[in-house]
């Protein structure tokens, strides 16, 4: 995987709660075996003006050009529940992003961004709507810093100030793992020298086993 130190993106506010797998990307827009070209149904009933269809809706966040490149989305409560569809992962990774910050996150989700490489980072609710509304009305460009190693968050600033970063704590061993580009295979390849020894040690304890 894709090793996750620093991301400084362009951040797209959608304060949503409990958005669901289905809706991230609805299973009708589920049509390869591969990860790439997923993107494109991404977040499609909102995205879109008809179910289907491709044409953009005006309204929705990532159609608009201030935020169309953001690799960082600013999201609600509960984020990801709903099914275990991986593919909910996928796409928003195919599309470009890289983090999601939210109050919240559904367990599964979580792990599946983990192991794509994804940052889930959880802030308190009223920081990650102050992100939000700053991202919304701000005269800046609408973009964030992730400091993973430093474990800060840096947001817009005043013109002439230096930006104010917000601490937050990743789970040491998931930390490791996005900061190195681990996935759980990789994770466990890094104890085979433990694992080898104490396979020797077991087979001279009790050799029958290995007959």
């Amino acid at each position: 995987m894709r090793p996750f130190r620093t991301l400084t993106a362009t951040a797209a506010p959608m304060l949503r709660d409990n958005v669901d797998t289905d809706t991230i990307i609805p299973s009708r827009e589920i049509q390869s075996v591969t990860k790439q070209g997923l993107g494109a149904g991404l977040f499609a009933g909102w995205r879109y003006l008809a179910p289907g269809g491709r044409e953009p809706n005006p309204d929705f966040v990532l159609n608009q050009t201030r935020f169309a490149a953001a690799a960082i989305l600013v999201a609600g409560e509960n984020f990801g529940c709903g099914s275990s569809r991986e593919h909910a992962v996928w796409a928003l990774a195919d599309q470009g992003f890289r983090a999601i910050v939210a109050p919240s996150f559904a367990p599964i989700f979580e792990d599946n961004c983990l192991n794509n490489g994804m940052l889930a980072l959880c802030l308190p609710s009223a920081t990650v709507a102050a992100l939000a509304q700053a991202l919304l009305t701000g005269s800046n460009e609408p973009r964030l810093t992730i400091d993973l190693e430093r474990q800060a968050l840096f947001g817009p600033a005043p013109s002439g100030t230096a930006p104010t970063g917000i601490p937050f704590r990743v789970e040491p061993e998931a930390r490791l793992r996005l900061l190195e580009g681990l996935d759980a295979i990789d994770l466990s390849l890094r104890e085979l020298t433990g694992l080898d020894a104490f396979r020797q040690r077991d087979r001279e304890e009790r050799p029958w086993v290995y007959l």
